[in-house]
C-alpha cells in the first residue's frame, strides 16, 4: 500500500490524544537513560510532551496547534511552532535530542532527522516501530489492511540510521502488559481495548484506512472475542508480563 502523505492530521483529529498516549514510566526508564547527562534536550515533534523527562532543560517543536495546547493539560511547557525539517536553532545547540514515535509523520524524514544531527552535540534519540517486525503480533492476523498501512508509514531502521550517521545502536523496547501509552502493541493482552473508539481515534494508522474497513475489522476481533476463539488462539498473550516485538529506541552518537 502506498500512501502519498503519511502526516496524521492532528489538529482535526488528535484533540483527544493525550488522554491515552501517555508516558509509560517503564518505557521512559529507557528513554532517560539513553539520553545520559545530557542537560539540555530538543524534543522535535513533541505533541502533548510523551517522554519529556522532568530534571533536564527541554525545548519542544510541534507543529500542531491542537497538540500544543494539550501540553497544558499534561503540564508541560509550551513549544515552539515548528517542524523537524527546519529547526530554527544553530548547530550544536543541544546536548541531546528526541523524537518519541513522530518520525513516520515527517514528510522528508531524512531532512528531519539530519537537522537533529546538525543542532545536536551528543546523542540523537529515535523511539519508533520496525515495520519488519509488525508481522509478529497477533493484530497483523485481525488487522491485515492495518499493518499494511504501517509498514508503508514507518521508514526502515537502515534508513533512519543511516540518515543520522554517526554510531547507532538499536534497543528493542519490552512493552508492559498494563502499558499507559496507547499504541497498538500497548494492547497485545488486552484486545478488548480496539473495541473502544477512543483508542483507536488515538492510532493514527486507522484514518488512512479505506471507508468501511476499520468497522470490518473490528467486528471480526469482536466476534471472535465473543466466541473465544480469539482466547483459544491467542489467550497466551494475557497471561505475558511483558512483550517484546517492533517498538524501537535508536540512540546515534556523532
Amino acid at each position: 500500500m502506498e500512501i502519498e502523505n503519511p502526516a496524521f492530521n492532528y489538529d482535526e483529529h488528535g484533540h483527544q490524544y493525550s488522554g491515552h498516549r501517555r508516558t509509560d514510566p517503564r518505557i521512559a526508564e529507557y528513554v532517560y537513560a539513553a539520553l545520559g547527562s545530557a542537560k539540555t534536550v530538543l524534543n522535535v515533534g513533541a505533541g502533548a510532551g510523551s517522554y519529556e523527562p522532568g530534571d533536564r532543560y527541554v525545548i519542544a517543536v510541534e507543529p500542531s496547534r491542537v497538540m500544543r495546547s494539550q501540553r497544558q493539560t499534561t503540564q508541560k511547557a509550551p513549544a515552539i511552532i515548528g517542524t523537524a525539517d527546519s529547526l530554527p536553532f544553530d548547530d550544536h545547540s543541544f546536548d541531546a535530542s528526541m523524537a518519541m514515535v513522530t518520525i513516520h509523520h515527517w514528510p522528508d524524514m531524512r531532512k528531519g532527522l539530519q537537522e537533529l544531527r546538525r543542532v545536536t552535540r551528543d546523542q540523537v534519540v529515535i523511539m519508533t516501530f520496525d515495520p519488519d517486525s509488525l508481522n509478529e503480533f497477533w493484530n497483523a492476523h485481525y488487522f491485515p489492511e492495518l499493518i499494511e498501512v504501517e509498514k508503508s508509514r514507518y521508514p526502515t531502521i537502515k534508513s533512519i540510521t543511516n540518515a543520522l550517521g554517526g554510531k547507532c545502536e538499536v534497543q528493542p523496547i519490552p512493552v508492559p502488559f498494563d502499558c499507559v501509552d496507547g499504541f497498538q502493541e500497548a494492547f497485545y493482552g488486552r484486545p478488548e481495548a480496539f473495541l473502544k473508539k477512543e483508542v483507536r481515534l488515538s492510532q493514527s494508522a486507522w484514518r488512512f484506512l479505506p471507508e468501511g474497513v476499520e468497522d470490518k475489522l473490528v467486528k471480526a476481533l469482536s466476534d471472535d472475542l465473543k466466541s473465544g476463539k480469539w482466547d483459544k488462539k491467542y489467550g497466551k498473550y494475557r497471561k505475558k508480563s511483558s512483550f517484546t516485538c517492533a517498538m524501537r529506541l535508536i540512540i546515534a552518537k556523532p
